[in-house]
């Protein structure tokens, strides 16, 4: 076994790589509707919903004072938009 910055390989017989072939014979899992409603959310969209983000904002990195931080996420969902109504009303 070769070790690697993150450290040994690990083989796991009861769970092997998937080969070429196992991809090519792999099936959906709509294809198996029992074990589909055994999980209701997988056809639900994982991640924020698009367009919920306006194309007029700016991913940002900003460092605050931990009580200026604390103060706004003590306020509930919606505290960044808060610290951005705030920095707003002081321009």
């Amino acid at each position: 076994m070769v070790s690697d910055k993150h450290g040994p390989v690990v083989f796991d017989s009861d769970n092997p790589e998937w080969t070429a072939e196992d991809f090519a014979k792999a099936r959906p899992i709509a294809d198996f509707p029992e074990l589909s409603a055994a999980f209701p959310n997988g056809s639900k969209p994982r991640g924020r919903p698009k367009g919920s983000v306006s194309s007029s904002k700016t991913l940002v990195s900003l460092r605050l004072d931990n009580d200026v931080l604390e103060r706004f996420r003590a306020t509930g969902p919606g505290w960044q938009s808060r610290i951005n109504e705030a920095l707003r009303s002081a321009t």
